[in-house]
């Protein structure tokens, strides 16, 4: 679902914490490894949390009776989430992973009194002996789908219904245009800032507010399905975030950008079991296997989506890198960002608080 900008977002929804626990049956006296997740939406078919509940369940089919796993759905970032991940840790959860930019804090101070536990921020940055971190490297995708994106538009406008303006929503959006413009110069892009992670109809209301000004394919970086719905409803195109959506958009998805977490989740509760569990900072991509473009949609010409793999395997090899320049690269200020042949840093991309040549609009 970066860095150093927002303290505590708060996510809208009206279900209270939901608790559910599954496990196969010990086939032995020795107990299993109890791992907790907290989630910050309720959970679906699709999206956000519906990726990292693969990752969950994966980890279930690896390791079978050796874990325990417990999740926690729709807990809201900020003392909510500082109580679930109490809980969890109170109750007997020897690692516990925390998806959501919002539950960094929550997890760190959780964790001081809890030295024995093991904690995964996912999407967060700061570690601490028992608090790991990992992330995934969206804008690898994003460039893949602004690709496809770019030969698709008839109107060579794309839409964007962003949730907070984040370095990682900000890459996601920069990326996302950059791959458009690599194959069509006169592509732009018009951003709808919600300030939310999860408000279906806010979702729906920026999405429609983007088809009416020209836009005939859209993205978006927040966690429910309906924008997908919308463009369906609309006769539109638009990429999938998270989970592939065909089931929703069949005639509207181009292709989707989703998230593969099961074989991080697994190695990290190994390393737990193993005794070999070190504090890390992670940030995978597609050569890691957390981030890949599947899912093309019917009206998604061959040639298309031959490209758009190619350029997958070009990332996956090191040879395409979204934020390596061959000529200048521009804000939508007319300033230069990325001298020619030069690449940005983990730091800068990690920091990046600037819009790319082709966005529309300012930063909230």
């Amino acid at each position: 679902m970066y860095k150093n900008l927002v303290a505590a977002l708060a996510v809208a929804c009206c279900i209270s914490p939901v608790f559910s626990q599954t496990a196969a049956a010990p086939a032995s006296a020795e107990k299993p490894l109890k791992v907790g997740f907290v989630y910050v939406a309720p959970l679906a078919d699709t999206g956000w949390v519906r990726q990292h509940e693969e990752g969950r369940l994966a980890l279930e089919a690896a390791l079978g009776n050796k874990v325990k796993t417990t999740y926690v759905e729709n807990v809201a970032e900020g003392p909510d989430a500082e109580r679930v991940i109490r809980d969890l840790a109170a109750t007997g959860h020897q690692l516990i992973f925390t998806p959501s930019f919002g539950y960094m804090e929550p997890t760190l101070k959780v964790a001081q009194e809890f030295p024995a536990v093991k904690f995964e921020s996912i999407t967060g940055y700061k570690t601490a002996s028992n608090v790991a971190a990992a992330n995934a490297r969206y804008y690898e995708g994003r460039y893949l789908a602004g690709i496809a994106a770019g030969r698709m538009t008839k109107t060579n406008v794309a839409g964007y219904v962003a949730g907070f303006a984040i370095p990682e929503v900000i890459q996601g959006i920069n990326a996302f245009a950059l791959g458009m413009r690599s194959v069509n110069p006169k592509a732009q892009v018009k951003v709808v800032w919600l300030n939310t992670w999860f408000d279906p109809t806010r979702e729906r209301d920026g999405a429609m507010t983007l088809f009416n000004q020209d836009v005939d394919v859209i993205a978006f970086h927040t966690a429910s399905s309906a924008i997908m719905a919308a463009a369906q409803e609309r006769g539109k195109l638009a990429i999938a975030y998270h989970s592939d959506m065909r089931k929703i958009a069949p005639d509207a998805q181009v292709l989707a950008v989703t998230h593969q977490w099961g074989s991080y989740y697994t190695k990290r509760a190994r390393a737990v079991l193993d005794g070999s569990w070190k504090s890390s900072n992670v940030w995978g991509g597609v050569r890691e296997g957390m981030i890949r473009v599947e899912g093309f949609g019917s009206a998604v010409p061959a040639a298309v989506q031959q490209e758009v793999l190619a350029r997958q395997k070009d990332i996956a090899a090191g040879k395409l890198q979204p934020f390596r320049a061959r000529q200048a690269v521009l804000d939508n200020e007319g300033r230069e960002v990325i001298a020619a042949g030069q690449s940005l840093t983990d730091a800068q991309i990690q920091g990046m608080n600037w819009l790319a040549q082709g966005v529309q609009g300012k930063l909230p």
